[in-house]
């Protein structure tokens, strides 16, 4: 059974720094490109960043210089490190698992609040 778990969000000051950490069961991980997403109210879902097995990453635009996402292939997991965060980045940030032959998994997601 594939379980996509995330963890770490919470509330946050403007400026302020939150890992997310998301733990990926029951697949061989190192085959997967990962990434995280997030969804504000209101608004579509969107990519925030990604990370490919071989290791290379991209991010959105919105999150360059800020986000660093990595990962973990003996741990299983891939962490969104958020760094200067803004209230525009207040969202449900969901985890990511995609895969050959379309397989794709998501997390349940977990909020992530931007405010004074």
């Amino acid at each position: 059974q594939v379980q996509v778990v995330e963890s770490g969000g919470g509330l946050v000051q403007p400026g302020g720094s939150l890992r997310l950490s998301c733990a990926a069961t029951g697949i061989t991980f190192r085959y997967y490109d990962m990434g995280w997403y997030r969804q504000a109210p209101g608004k579509e879902r969107e990519l925030v960043a990604t990370i490919r097995r071989g290791g290379s990453a991209d991010y959105a635009d919105s999150v360059k210089g800020r986000f660093t996402i990595s990962r973990d292939n003996t741990k299983i997991t891939v962490d969104l490190q958020m760094n200067s965060l803004k209230p525009e980045d207040t969202a449900v940030y969901y985890c990511n698992a995609h895969g050959a032959f379309g397989r794709e998994y998501w997390g349940q997601g977990t909020q992530v609040t931007v405010s004074s």
